[in-house]
């Protein structure tokens, strides 16, 4: 090799690690990531893989620190952050959807402009289900029924009444015309879990599902029931590519259970536009993609300000509804 070729090799070695640095998905040198569970729940799934994930890309330079912080649903880590870690340029929280109907609910101290929402890697697609033999064969007679008699079927999925699952049907509803007094004359059925809804939907108990289709994906590919739309922002890729989104049918609906993150509400701009920029390094990655697929997720990218409008509108449209159907005042 010539001391020209080792000169360049050397140079394009520095630009590389020069634009690791300056991407580096933290400002701080003790780079920490809440989860607000116990280990082994999905929240602690974000934090350690993102974590891991993070130092192997050396996106930064040592082990991001996991804590987790469980109780009430994040409500114990969100009052942690805003009250003590609120400037902390090294931490992020995990989020979800979970949280937003959280806060939407008013069981966390504080609102959703209390932190900053810094990125969302990947999500669990909502599905609206019926059965295969189902007289619905699009999302539009479903609710055309329900806007005639609203409790034509009985629908259920794996959260209780005015948790997420159900909230994201009476946004589908409510996104047809049907008003606050029908909302809450929809009848709805909680389960165990999405599987566990969709196996007492077989069994003529309920008509409809609303839930995660990663969690019951394999009903959808045998054919035992019909997907009347994903609530994503645009189809799916892959396998599930010929399932129609619900705002192709008419209704603006996107009910994603996705995985993210937020941080403290002062942290400064600098600071949070390197942990936006870190993270958006990591979901670029073939790891990440990979990581996210066979954990049921489909990667998908929103971050910095975009992500905030996101979770702002995302609060007020659950909120709206929990006031419909009478959760809150």
């Amino acid at each position: 090799m010539t001391i020209r070729s080792k000169t360049g090799l050397a140079l394009r070695g520095a630009l590389v690690l020069g634009a690791a640095f300056m991407l580096s998905g933290f400002a701080g040198a003790k780079p920490e990531c809440i989860a607000p569970a116990a280990p082994g729940g999905g929240w602690d799934f974000t934090c350690r893989t993102v974590g891991r994930l993070l130092q192997e890309l050396k996106i930064v330079d040592r082990p991001v620190q996991v804590v987790n912080m469980p109780g009430a649903v994040g409500a114990v880590a969100f009052a942690h952050v805003a009250e003590n870690r609120a400037k902390d340029g090294n931490l992020i929280v995990a989020g979800s959807s979970v949280g937003m109907t959280q806060i939407a609910q008013r069981r966390y101290p504080g609102d959703v402009d209390k932190m900053r929402w810094v990125a969302m890697l990947g999500a669990d697609a909502g599905v609206v289900l019926v059965k295969a033999d189902s007289p619905y064969k699009t999302l539009g007679e479903l609710v055309a029924a329900m806007k005639a008699n609203p409790g034509v079927a009985v629908t259920g999925g794996s959260s209780g009444a005015g948790g997420y699952d159900h909230l994201r049907l009476l946004l589908v509803a409510r996104a047809a015309g049907i008003g606050a007094a029908d909302l809450r004359k929809i009848r709805w059925v909680q389960f165990d879990g999405g599987s566990t809804a969709v196996t007492q939907m077989l069994g003529g108990h309920i008509g409809v599902v609303t839930t995660d289709l990663g969690e019951i994906s394999g009903f959808v590919e045998s054919g035992q029931v019909r997907a009347l739309a994903v609530l994503t922002q645009d189809r799916l890729p892959g396998k599930f590519a010929n399932l129609p989104t619900s705002r192709e049918q008419g209704f603006d609906v996107v009910g994603l259970n996705w995985r993210g993150f937020y941080t403290g509400g002062q942290v400064a701009d600098a600071d949070y536009d390197k942990m936006v920029a870190g993270l958006k390094r990591l979901y670029d990655s073939p790891e990440w993609k990979d990581t996210a697929q066979k954990s049921g997720l489909t990667p998908m990218w929103s971050g910095g300000k975009e992500f905030e409008a996101f979770a702002r509108k995302s609060v007020n449209d659950l909120r709206e509804l929990s006031k419909d159907i009478g959760v809150i005042k």
